[in-house]
């Protein structure tokens, strides 16, 4: 797989950002020859006189009340720009003025030091959509679900998740302070040493009971030739009963999903479709039909709040082709699509241009994946170290 392709599913993560993790698709472009700096497209017309008006106005009478500092004609352009593309109220399209657009460019390919865990956008607020398994972050108790209030002192209200990135990524050894806002406690800070992130692939475990688990942390490029050998492992151990864990994995190349997915679905069963509402034709992603499994097998899929993206791709498709029985709570519902567009004077638009869609034509963006069997993981699960989730998909399994 090459670094940089059109099926990479994209991340923008806490730690870093970078063309490995998370349920977008993610497209690289450069400004079309037929598109033009200063006019509006001709069947969309524009009366822009309010527009020059407001800036007339600023020019001649705004007085800054805390600084001497003057606004320079670009920054006025690319704020100008920004409130443009924050009218379309989507967290995931973005301009990038320069400086951005150099980070941004930079840690796609590849800034592996941060804190370790990947955030989104959730009702307007900044929410960890998971902590990576052994990081600073996972280690200092964040969790699925946890509110983003402040980041050093600076409050997330309003903030892009890239500007939220450059402000939490940093060198090893370094340290961000974060105010974290959890339902049904108050709200607290946490410090967190930077460090370098390894990403956790796979795990196996042969139970007792016989059951098979397969836990699966991130699609990276590695993940498909890791689950096949995890799949290997469940054969060899003569099991007809494999439990995937896919909770709080963020996701991550869409081949990947793809190819796990083609495990258990014969061949031209869809995965996911790629739509692009009415501005082209839909995009079919289909199984390989590797279907090694009879009716014999019996599977369940553990899903929780940090199960995002590829992980919904996943667990949608055998859902709903009728293979494995989804346990846990709803999934996190990230499934659009971004393209990143060079523009001129080293800036760059990342715009959402598609969304993904389940075998059965339902977005994932729209509220996540809802589970066969809903179970819900309490304070007081939690204080006794109680997995009863995992304790849920074991009966199921074992009653089939």
């Amino acid at each position: 797989m090459k670094p940089i392709i059109k099926n990479v599913i994209f991340i923008l993560s806490s730690t870093f950002l970078i063309a490995l993790v998370f349920a977008t698709g993610f497209y690289f472009g450069d400004l079309k020859n037929n598109i033009t700096g200063n006019k509006a497209n001709a069947s969309v017309p524009a009366d822009l006189n309010e527009f020059w008006q407001v800036w007339n106005l600023m020019e001649e009478k705004f007085v800054s009340a805390s600084t001497t500092e003057t606004v320079s004609t670009e920054e006025k352009v690319y704020g100008a720009i920004r409130g443009l593309v924050s009218s379309y109220e989507d967290p995931y399209s973005v301009f990038l003025p320069p400086k951005e657009n150099k980070e941004f460019t930079e840690n796609i390919r590849g800034n592996f030091e941060g804190v370790g865990m990947e955030i989104g956008i959730r009702d307007d607020l900044l929410t960890v959509i998971s902590p990576i398994k052994d990081t600073p972050a996972y280690k200092a108790g964040l969790k699925s679900g946890d509110r983003v209030l402040e980041i050093n002192g600076q409050s997330t209200s309003g903030m892009t998740l890239e500007k939220a990135v450059s402000l939490i990524r940093g060198e090893k050894g370094t340290f961000v302070e974060l105010l974290i806002s959890r339902e049904g406690e108050e709200s607290f800070k946490v410090s967190l040493q930077r460090d370098v992130i390894k990403l956790p692939t796979i795990d196996t475990e042969l139970r007792s009971d016989g059951i098979f688990v397969i836990s699966l942390y991130t699609f990276t490029g590695q993940s498909d030739k890791d689950f096949r050998e995890a799949l290997r492992e469940f054969l060899l151990s003569k099991s007809n009963k494999l439990l995937l864990d896919l909770r709080g994995n963020p996701g991550g190349y869409l081949d990947s999903a793809v190819d796990i997915a083609s495990w258990f679905l014969s061949s031209g069963k869809v995965v996911v479709t790629e739509n692009f509402a009415d501005k082209k034709e839909e995009k079919v992603f289909r199984s390989k039909g590797y279907n090694i499994f009879n009716n014999n097998l019996k599977m369940a899929i553990l899903v929780n709040g940090g199960s995002a993206s590829a992980s919904e791709i996943v667990a949608g498709a055998l859902q709903q082709h009728g293979v494995a029985t989804l346990v846990g709570t709803k999934t996190f519902g990230k499934g659009s699509v971004q393209e990143l567009i060079q523009l001129p004077n080293e800036t760059s638009l990342k715009v959402t241009v598609a969304r993904w869609l389940t075998p059965n034509g339902t977005s994932i963006s729209d509220g996540g994946l809802t589970p066969d069997v809903e179970v819900e993981i309490t304070k007081e699960d939690t204080d006794n170290e109680v997995d009863i989730q995992l304790e849920k998909a074991i009966d199921i399994l074992l009653n089939k």
